[in-house]
């Protein structure tokens, strides 16, 4: 896995954790510890064969477990913000398309090479309104452990990860939210979605 990201950026190429944990964790009624934890296991495997794999190859191999544990259409709608409220149904998928696309090339590219991480769940939290945050730990052989907890939210009676706070409190979802609302500011939703195409397509040639 690639060390010269830091850590607040790296998070979306530095989730791993019990390879054991088989994808059908996510079937319906799967408890949320269940559904990261099979994520996990999923990029573990990965990261050990990332060195044999093409960036296009650990793309095909991560979105169905990618798009099993997060609820891409909520995280895009939150990510936007109030402009999405103002979209077009078309300008609305081709968003949702164009994020979870970016989103899962993100992992990809991240996900490449493994020198010794591990992943540890240290807790489950139940919110007041219904979410539940489940705490991991990322421990390193080259620095300090880095806290990532899950907001997970029930969606058609399936757990699904909606955010994930960096350092254990910083909200990617809000950070994603500053970034696109410039880019909204600049161009509309066309510009957001071009600027998402590009980030993707330049991360796959790599």
């Amino acid at each position: 896995m690639s060390t010269t990201l830091p850590a607040r950026r790296a998070f979306l190429g530095l989730l791993a954790a019990g390879l054991s944990v088989p994808l059908a964790a996510h079937a319906q009624g799967a408890a949320p510890q269940a559904v990261v934890e099979a994520l996990h296991g999923q990029l573990l495997g990965t990261m050990r064969e990332a060195q044999r794999m093409t960036v296009r190859a650990r793309y095909q191999r991560l979105a169905p477990a990618i798009q099993a544990a997060f609820d891409l259409p909520t995280m895009t709608r939150l990510a936007v913000g109030p402009p999405w409220n103002a979209m077009s149904p078309a300008e609305q998928q081709q968003l949702l398309q164009a994020f979870s696309e970016w989103s899962i090339a993100n992992y990809a590219a991240r996900f490449d090479g493994y020198s010794g991480e591990s992943f540890v769940t240290t807790g489950v939290q139940a919110i007041q309104n219904g979410d539940q945050l489940v705490r991991t730990q990322l421990n390193r052989t080259d620095g300090a452990p880095v806290a990532l907890n899950y907001l997970l939210r029930q969606v058609g009676g399936q757990w699904k990860i909606v955010d994930i706070y960096l350092t254990g409190t910083i909200s990617e979802l809000a950070s994603r939210r500053a970034e696109f609302t410039s880019l909204l500011r600049d161009g509309g939703p066309e510009r957001l979605i071009a600027e998402l195409q590009q980030r993707t397509a330049g991360m796959l040639r790599a």
